[in-house]
């Protein structure tokens, strides 16, 4: 997952790949008093990552390959400053992102990002912190940076910062379809306003599914998320894609976080690229992506 090698100005001295993420479960609990919610989700690394390449500078610079992505606005940005002030580090850094994770897909792109950006400058700029402290750091950030850091598969908790690991998953294969669906940047607090008390469960689906893991398989059934049916009333275009979804050959297709992507899972790799090209003969902007195990 990673490159270390000296490196002078200009030079990558490290690269690390950030990968997307899907919530096999993601459930809310209650909403809690000081006005965040209590959840409980089943979460899976997979292999659709970007990449980040650090080397020696003078100054902080930040750049990407994604015109439409631009890092003064994202949590790349505020984790740089953030880990700054945390290590008492003012060195420069030259951070260049390859992306590969669609902006605003619901697949966790720009935690991921941030949660690489910890990992690599605690190695390039010597701070020796240990994967919990990061994982700390990463919460002030956001609820999904603190999986990142660990990856693999893991059951998140409170806000999303207490991370367990669970055992890996036999590798699966999923299949991604992103529809091109106009969503705001705010989408999960727009999604967490519009849940009602009947939306909220007791964490025992995320129970099932993680005796389902333990035991070392995943029955995609098993797989849910709260948001699904409100993300369905907001935003009723996933409708239709859902059924193009289902016409390509899928069967049991969840919301991937907050939206838009939708996703399927499936043991046999022929059937996930069956699917995978009927979506892009259809032009459609899907991917074939495997799970992805604990990264280093």
């Amino acid at each position: 997952m990673e490159r270390v090698m000296p490196g002078i100005y200009g030079e990558p001295m490290l690269t690390l790949l950030a990968p997307a993420k899907v919530n096999l479960s993601l459930e809310v609990l209650y909403r809690r008093n000081d006005g965040y919610h209590e959840l409980r989700s089943i979460v899976q690394s997979l292999s659709l990552c970007d990449r980040l390449s650090f080397s020696p500078a003078k100054m902080v610079q930040i750049s990407s390959d994604s015109p439409d992505w631009q890092p003064e606005h994202s949590l790349v940005s505020k984790a740089v400053t953030l880990f700054s002030e945390r290590c008492g580090q003012s060195s420069g850094v030259n951070l260049k992102i390859a992306k590969r994770i669609p902006l605003v897909s619901g697949l966790g792109g720009d935690s991921s990002c941030a949660a690489a950006v910890l990992k690599g400058l605690n190695k390039v700029w010597g701070c020796g912190y240990p994967c919990w402290r990061l994982m700390e750091i990463g919460a002030e950030l956001g609820s999904d940076v603190p999986f990142f850091i660990m990856g693999g598969t893991a059951m998140m908790e409170g806000r999303g910062e207490t991370v367990t690991p669970l055992p890996t998953l036999n590798q699966m294969w999923a299949v991604l379809l992103v529809p091109p669906i106009s969503m705001p940047p705010d989408k999960t607090a727009v999604l967490y306003r519009n849940l009602h008390p009947d939306s909220f469960t007791s964490g025992e689906i995320g129970d099932k599914l993680l005796e389902d893991i333990c035991h070392g398989k995943l029955s995609p059934s098993l797989c849910f998320n709260v948001f699904e049916k409100v993300a369905f009333t907001l935003f009723p275009e996933l409708v239709k894609y859902r059924w193009q979804f289902l016409e390509a050959g899928a069967y049991q297709i969840s919301l991937a976080g907050a939206g838009p992507t939708l996703f399927t899972l499936l043991k046999d790799r022929n059937t996930a690229e069956k699917i995978y090209h009927n979506l892009c003969q259809k032009g459609h902007q899907a991917y074939l992506v495997s799970t992805l195990g604990p990264l280093d």
